[in-house]
């Protein structure tokens, strides 16, 4: 039978969801649980199930219904058409009619037949599928998590304004924040949404091949050219050109883009002849590009022509309310990636997560979930699957005279690291006092993060 669509489940009983995730498992694409619908809103905004099945009662001692009547209207106010089947241990005719005409799709008592569950849930599920894959199409679908900090909602009110305007926008932020993520949130909303936006990483393109790569080039324009080859802007076309690492563009460089930025043409390498290009442009770097105008590393027109609109991604440890959530995202993910029960974060887990400054953001916070997800034996994470370490300011020659022992690898971060200090920045500089190439020196602090 082929799988539909996915679910939310919400019950405070997690032996329940157990066993209706199993039962469900080869019926839907993805299920979600949750034990608590207090996080339902930002779970929605998320996600956009093909069904719910939502318990009546949450509050121990409280069998009324009222809270699922509650959640119910919730649910329809966010998503009208969303099916709500209702989940209760108590056979009260009046509570399945109150449900019914507040909107749910169907009713299911506790304890319930196996088979007249999965029939519901399927027949709810298919009823909107139709709906739902138009509107997919249509809209495009968000792994963007906005989170419920106020200085995310007000990115994301600024993102929805400017998103459906042509306007180029230079996005900054620390690694990991997800800049690129993003950069596909404001295409995704975009009336260019029916092209793939084409992603570009500028610190891994090598000079040398920088306007083929970007511009393409012809037939014998040089050695190994053996046909035409479009560029990146032209794959753009009609679409959105993100340019990851714009800071590490060569200064060199940037007035062979400034000029096409301002044509809104390219020309072929080994080409004469011009060629439109109707692109969106999004840049993204981790460098304040500001103090490098001042230090005549980055073109000061270059910067006026990718900044029309500047986004600002705050680092994690900015916006601590969003830890926990992103981290039960992260478990919902990889437990199904890993094909693992429920799992659910100790007490001194969550406390751990939130008070450690997350100095990688995001991106390290889903590494660290997913490593801790792959070692867990039971059914929580303890606090001591988390090997988390706060950065001192303890120089390297201080821990050797503390007999502190370094890997080669923490050794050359720590190398790099300093360089960068020294240099301001300036990969170029960097490259050559460590006497290695700008594409080895930019591999090795994507590796490290730096």
């Amino acid at each position: 039978m082929k799988k539909v669509g996915s679910i939310l489940i919400i019950d405070d009983n997690r032996g329940v969801l157990t066993a209706v995730q199993l039962l469900l498992k080869p019926y839907f694409e993805q299920i979600l649980t949750l034990a608590s619908p207090v996080t339902l809103p930002t779970v929605l905004r998320e996600n956009t199930p093909s069904v719910i099945l939502l318990d009546m009662n949450f509050t121990s001692g409280i069998n009324t219904g009222n809270e699922g009547l509650f959640w119910l209207r919730e649910i329809k106010r966010l998503h009208p058409s969303l099916p709500v089947v209702l989940f209760t241990a108590y056979a009260d005719i009046d509570l399945a009619v109150r449900g019914i005409k507040e909107g749910a799709a169907d009713f299911i008592v506790k304890p319930w037949d196996n088979q007249k569950l999965v029939e519901t849930l399927l027949n709810a599920a298919k009823a909107t599928s139709g709906k739902k894959q138009n509107k997919s199409v249509s809209s495009g679908t968000s792994s963007m998590y906005w989170g419920e900090s106020a200085i995310m909602q007000q990115l994301r009110s600024l993102v929805e304004k400017i998103s459906v305007t042509e306007a180029n926008v230079l996005i900054t932020g620390e690694n990991g924040t997800g800049k690129e993520m993003l950069a596909r949130e404001i295409h995704a909303l975009s009336p260019r949404r029916p092209k793939e936006m084409i992603a570009v990483d500028m610190g891994a393109i090598t000079e040398s091949l920088f306007e083929s790569e970007l511009f393409g080039h012809v037939k014998g324009s040089f050695t190994d050219a053996y046909s035409d080859r479009p560029g990146k802007f032209e794959a753009a076309v009609q679409s959105t050109l993100f340019l990851d690492e714009i800071g590490n563009l060569p200064y060199h460089l940037q007035a062979k883009l400034l000029t096409v930025l301002q044509r809104r043409c390219i020309v072929r390498v080994g080409s004469n002849l011009p060629i439109p290009v109707d692109i969106r442009l999004i840049c993204a770097t981790n460098r304040n590009l500001n103090e490098m105008v001042q230090r005549n590393e980055f073109r000061e027109d270059l910067l006026y022509r990718i900044n029309t609109i500047h986004l600002e991604i705050p680092p994690l440890r900015r916006r601590p309310e969003d830890i926990l959530p992103l981290a039960e995202r992260f478990i919902t993910r990889f437990c199904k990636q890993y094909d693992k029960g429920i799992l659910h974060l100790s007490g001194a887990a969550r406390l751990k997560l939130t008070s450690y400054p997350w100095y990688g953001n995001i991106r390290e916070l889903e590494h660290a979930i997913e490593k801790a997800v792959i070692i867990c034996d039971g059914n929580e994470l303890p606090a001591e699957l988390f090997q988390l370490h706060k950065r001192t300011s303890t120089s390297h020659s201080e821990s050797q005279d503390n007999g502190a022992i370094s890997t080669l690898e923490e050794m050359e971060q720590k190398m790099i690291q300093k360089t960068l200090d020294a240099c301001n920045g300036n990969l170029s500089a960097v490259a050559a006092q460590l006497g290695i190439t700008r594409q080895t020196l930019y591999n090795k602090m994507k590796k490290f993060g730096l």
